[in-house]
């Protein structure tokens, strides 16, 4: 069987503030524990984060936001419509940001994920992620511990 997905004609753009209702939407379908519009905008507020949103037509069917730093770019929440996953949406927000690494500037993409969550550890791994570590008592509020999940750029001569 091919790894290879048929890809979905999508459009990602930054996320703005209208974005919102569906943003949190896509969230309270994909997550147990789920982060509130205010969680949002305390992370968009900060000048190193940027968030993007997936959309197809005229619907969002993912979003992802990430922050800066100077040597990676990290994934602080990364969500798909239920109905749309394993259609290569997730995959094409992970390409987006992997187009952005530098063999001279930012060299990684990093990302913690709850040890319970192996759906998304195994997008990960299919998408060029390796885990690398354990974090111990990550999420203390759930007594749950996380891996640290690292992809790493490779220039190809």
């Amino acid at each position: 069987m091919s790894t290879l997905k048929k890809q979905n004609r999508v459009h990602i753009r930054w996320m703005i503030r209208g974005d919102m209702p569906e943003v949190l939407h896509i969230e309270d379908l994909s997550f147990k524990y789920t982060m509130c519009e205010e969680d949002f905008l305390y992370y968009l507020r900060q000048r190193n984060v940027i968030g993007m949103v997936v959309e197809m037509g005229e619907k969002i069917v993912g979003f992802m936001i990430y922050k800066l730093h100077k040597s990676k770019l990290h994934i602080l929440h990364l969500a798909v419509l239920p109905s749309m996953r394993h259609s290569g949406v997730g995959s094409q927000m992970i390409t987006t940001l992997v187009s952005k690494l530098s063999s001279h500037r930012r060299t990684r993409i990093s990302i913690t994920v709850p040890e319970t969550n192996l759906a998304a550890q195994l997008f990960l791994r299919a998408n060029g992620f390796e885990a690398v570590n354990v974090l111990r008592g990550y999420y203390e509020d759930r007594g749950e511990d996380a891996y640290n999940m690292v992809y790493r750029f490779v220039k190809y001569s």
